[in-house]
């Protein structure tokens, strides 16, 4: 009875935990389940209304058993499958009686969450699951639960919000989390005093390190499954009644470019894809400011094969590199804006014949040179190969102040601007962790997070996040059965 006792107050950490007492004809029942993966109309229905308004004489489990209209009901004292069951939608009841064992009965919401137009959208991937969290919490808590079917994930609710009143949950597994994040998140959930809470976006950029940095310090996601890789690595994550998407902190500038594609393809692939990734960005701040660089200053880099085509180019653009530049990024974000903002296939639509009606009659106006169309439409496409949206909202800012540098000074502003960038960078936190690490502090085991390695190799968690458990696997090295054949 003490082993089962011990069991359900562990389980009580969860604010989705719910222990509850019931009486009939003197009879106390005990009952125990997670509040977020069973089904209400089950509950109320088949279990509480038989129990309440059957004549039967209830005097042990077996009587109880005859009275509840479900099937599949077996008895347990069980300590492991009492657990088990519950992280699996079963609701445990104990007479007063006999504490020792208790009935096991299924009323999982089987359906809840999964295909109720809950499918990833702004982080599509082309494989691996497609659901998504949606506005509604507890169906966002009840995807969780089904992922990550542990009773180490603990969730805590709080209230925030003088006017909205709005349901904010703390997620993390408990034995993997770091104690120093978790009190950090809660200190600043705590301290929040805000009237209304619109987004779980509002709650980020107001628990953030540094308000005044376009960099997002907090990971935003409405995928699932990057939000279950998060916890399970040692995340604290942060979800809010009303919004689909879910933060999760504290994180490093370089998860912003991992996918979770790159985990459901081979790790060559995987490593390939995230190396693209790194180029793209790259390319898209540093390609147009480049440009803008060497036509004004820096003639002589240009290989004299290159430079005849080059000037022929810009013989009639009438305007200097740097306002020819100016006018192509603006012109390009007008056209990203417009079609963000309309329907989608309207939106398609007008990024595709905008894009190529007005930049050729921009170069047949001669406001602008048939290189620059190229370079700008590379450098636009680039800052797409961003899997997270704030960080490719980011790139796009950071492409303009090294536009000015670089029509300022040429390829000294540009250095200023990196030398700017980094001196940002370095002084930057995610809930109180470095955002650059592993470049700053050094760590040199962390550099293998920059490339998707195999699984044999990427056993442990991340060393930033100090987990309180940091193996996430055993690995066993498998004989070759080749060799079984060649013994023979």
């Amino acid at each position: 009875m003490e082993n089962i006792l011990v069991l359900l107050q562990a389980a009580s950490k969860s604010d989705d935990f719910m222990q509850s007492d019931m009486t009939i004809r003197h009879m106390l029942l005990h009952l125990s389940f997670y509040n977020s993966i069973i089904n209400h109309e089950m509950l109320h229905r088949d279990l509480f209304t038989a129990i309440q308004y059957s004549n039967a004489e209830i005097h042990d489990l077996n009587d109880l058993k005859n009275v509840i209209p479900i099937e599949g009901i077996k008895f347990s004292s069980n300590l492991s499958e009492i657990s088990l069951s519950l992280l699996h939608g079963f609701i445990y009841i104990q007479l007063d009686t006999n504490l020792n064992e208790g009935l096991l009965i299924n009323i999982a919401d089987v359906e809840k969450g999964y295909r109720k137009n809950n499918l990833s959208e702004n982080e599509y991937s082309v494989i691996g699951p497609q659901v998504a969290f949606v506005e509604d919490l507890d169906t966002n808590l009840n995807l969780l639960r089904k992922e990550i079917i542990s009773d180490k994930l603990v969730f805590e609710e709080q209230i925030k919000g003088s006017i909205s009143k709005a349901r904010v949950v703390i997620a993390y597994m408990d034995g993997i989390v770091n104690p120093q994040h978790l009190n950090t998140v809660r200190q600043r959930l705590m301290d929040l005093d805000f009237d209304v809470i619109f987004d779980t976006s509002t709650l980020a950029q107001i628990m953030s390190d540094n308000s005044n940095t376009p960099f997002p310090l907090i990971m935003s996601t409405e995928r699932v499954d990057r939000m279950k890789f998060n916890l399970i690595n040692g995340h604290v994550a942060v979800l809010s009644s009303g919004s689909p998407y879910v933060i999760s902190g504290p994180t490093t500038m370089f998860d912003f470019f991992y996918s979770p594609e790159d985990f459901y393809l081979p790790w060559v692939l995987g490593s390939f894809f995230r190396l693209i990734r790194y180029v793209g960005v790259t390319f898209s701040i540093f390609a147009s400011p480049i440009y803008v660089s060497v036509i004004t200053f820096h003639y002589s880099v240009v290989p004299r094969a290159l430079l005849g085509p080059i000037i022929e180019s810009r013989t009639n653009v009438p305007f200097p590199p740097f306002l020819e530049v100016l006018f192509m990024e603006i012109t390009v974000e007008l056209l990203r804006e417009a079609g963000a903002r309309l329907p989608t296939k309207v939106g398609q639509t007008l990024g595709i014949v905008g894009g190529v009606v007005l930049g050729e009659a921009a170069v047949q106006a001669g406001l602008t040179s048939n290189n620059l169309i190229i370079i700008v439409s590379l450098s636009a496409l680039a800052s797409f190969a961003t899997p997270i949206f704030k960080m490719a909202n980011t790139i796009r800012f950071l492409r303009f102040p090294m536009i000015f540098l670089s029509a300022a000074w040429g390829g000294l502003g540009i250095m200023i601007g990196v030398m700017f960038l980094l001196g940002h960078l370095l002084r930057l936190k995610s809930f109180g962790a470095p955002y650059l690490v592993p470049v700053f502090p050094f760590r040199a085991k962390g550099f293998k997070e920059f490339l998707r390695l195999p699984y044999s190799l990427t056993w442990n968690r991340p060393g930033f996040l100090r987990p309180r458990f940091a193996r996430r696997y055993t690995v066993r090295k498998h004989k070759d059965i080749g060799d079984d054949y060649n013994n023979e």
